[in-house]
């Protein structure tokens, strides 16, 4: 993605709050409610795409200590051409997972151009902005490339996207987004995924692995308190979009270590007690209560040929930085 330069700054961001009311699907509103109401509470991380955590997740992309987006930039950079190489000369769609604003995803579309018959992009976000600023900047930047965002969850967009007759899809999963889910849920989602391709289609997957500690609370927990704006803006949200009332200052961004999976978790902890009501329901928060809202898992490269076993794929590339902090793999659809 290359994206707008954020103001350099080292103030502490404050969430956003916005006094109107804005009906949001009820879809959303059930499982944020399920969530808060368990032990312990928690919020889907998907949540944080409105437009400002948009914004905001692209900051973070650019801070200094935040290397994923920057080291899988490179990796993509070096090799994104043996990348691409199994796809060349058929008619291609690449199908772009969580694509952002698409910068990383134009280096192999650039590879791409001029050497598959027909070539189609196809970004899947829940941020509609998102969807908007990636078609945008690819229609702008490569002329004869087909435009098809699609604003859906993941395994439905693949299912709807049929690639060129006569032709593959590429599918990408870029900058460790499989780390947010667990273990089990990310096997059983390359299952599916892999139910809904062809023999021939090929997954790109970006895996975070494990590195000091150090630079991952860096890289989670920003001194300039982007990562903590973040984080807050899922509560801003929902008094935004639900009328809710949690004061948002009353909470803190924390990011904390987990070596049993392992992976960094982020979490929204109460410093005070506060009585919060949304849609009729009233929770208690005690100070020192927190709202899971994200994991980050860290892998090893065993772990990475494990997923491919069990997903039903064949590996085909393995492409590492020079300092073995993050890995992209090719697999492939076996015919």
């Amino acid at each position: 993605m290359r994206i707008a330069q954020a103001p350099r700054t080292t103030r502490r961001l404050q969430p956003a709050t916005a006094p109107q009311l804005r009906r949001a699907p009820d879809p959303m509103l059930a499982e944020v409610l399920a969530g808060l109401e368990r032990r312990p509470r928690s919020i889907p991380s998907r949540y944080f795409y409105d437009e400002r955590g948009t914004r905001l997740f692209q900051w973070i992309s650019n801070l200094p200590d935040y290397y994923l987006t920057r080291v899988e930039r490179q990796i993509l950079a070096a090799r994104g051409a043996a990348m691409v190489a199994p796809l060349l000369g058929a008619p291609c769609t690449v199908v772009d997972l969580g694509a952002g604003d698409g910068h990383k995803t134009r280096i192999l579309l650039e590879l791409l151009t001029g050497r598959v018959p027909k070539l189609v992009y196809a970004p899947v976000d829940v941020s509609p902005s998102a969807l908007d600023e990636a078609s945008e900047r690819i229609r702008g930047d490569l002329a004869g490339v087909a435009i098809r965002p699609v604003q859906a969850g993941y395994g439905e967009a693949i299912r709807r996207l049929s690639a060129p007759k006569g032709g593959h899809k590429l599918v990408l999963f870029l900058g460790s987004s499989i780390g947010n889910l667990e273990h089990s849920d990310a096997a059983s989602f390359l299952r599916e995924m892999r139910s809904a391709l062809r023999p021939g289609d090929h997954v790109i997957v970006g895996f975070d692995l494990v590195k000091p500690l150090a630079l991952l609370l860096r890289a989670y927990d920003d001194p300039q308190g982007v990562t903590r704006a973040f984080n807050l803006n899922l509560l801003a949200r929902l008094n935004r979009d639900f009328g809710a009332d949690f004061d948002v200052e009353g909470f803190r961004h924390v990011a904390a270590w987990d070596p049993r999976r392992p992976a960094m978790e982020s979490w929204l902890e109460a410093e005070r007690a506060q009585e919060v009501h949304i849609a009729g329901r009233e929770l208690q928060f005690e100070p020192g209560e927190r709202i899971h809202t994200e994991i980050s898992c860290k892998y090893t490269d065993r772990q990475v040929t494990e997923f491919a076993s069990r997903g039903g794929y064949v590996e085909v590339g393995r492409y590492h930085d020079d300092r073995h902090w993050f890995v992209d793999v090719l697999w492939a659809v076996p015919r």
